[in-house]
């Protein structure tokens, strides 16, 4: 098992910024036996998930920068509200959990180093938004081994699917190949 700063650098290498769903909230918030991880599991489980809160926390601010840029039209700019809305659920249920496990969740920082200077059309948006996406894929494809709670692990796989969805649809959105590949990597 790696150690928190391990897995911490594992997940944040994988992500470029995160993203996450709505499956996971029911799995993250209505399971008991969440509150019942023992063991020096439990710690690095509590790092992993405040990991994922600090890219949760980024994503919103990230879709909400899109939003109010004035570059996204309908229906994209819904789509991307949207997104930004499971993010903000995302984010409740992990601290939510993070304190069921005796941790302190992780705040959003007061500014995120985007790269606004090169987000000048509804495309560059969408490039730097479906790059958040195709981050946090991985990002949580890395991370499930890491849990020990199983439950734990289940709910980031969960929430890896919608990720996964969002980047389809916003590589769709672009006019490419909504699912480039018959593996994620």
């Amino acid at each position: 098992m790696p150690t928190p700063a391990t897995a911490r650098r594992l997940f944040l290498g994988r992500s470029g910024g995160l993203v996450l769903s709505g499956a996971a909230v029911a799995l993250l918030c209505g399971n008991d036996a969440l509150a019942a991880t023992t063991g020096g599991g439990k710690m690095e489980d509590v790092s992993i998930l405040n990991t994922a809160l600090g890219a949760e926390l980024e994503a919103i601010a990230a879709y909400q920068l899109g939003a109010e840029s004035g570059l996204l039209q309908k229906p994209v700019l819904g789509i991307a509200v949207s997104f930004q809305g499971h993010h903000k659920e995302h984010a409740a249920v992990l601290a939510k959990t993070i304190e069921k496990l005796g941790g302190k969740a992780v705040s959003a920082k007061d500014k995120y180093n985007f790269p606004v200077d090169q987000l000048k059309t509804q495309a560059d948006v969408l490039r730097f938004a479906a790059r958040l996406e195709q981050g946090a894929v991985s990002a949580y494809l890395g991370a499930v081994p890491l849990f020990g709670n199983r439950d734990l692990a289940k709910a980031a796989a969960s929430i890896l699917g919608d990720e996964a969805m969002h980047w389809a649809i916003l590589r769709q959105a672009l006019g490419e190949v909504p699912v480039p590949s018959a593996f994620v990597a």
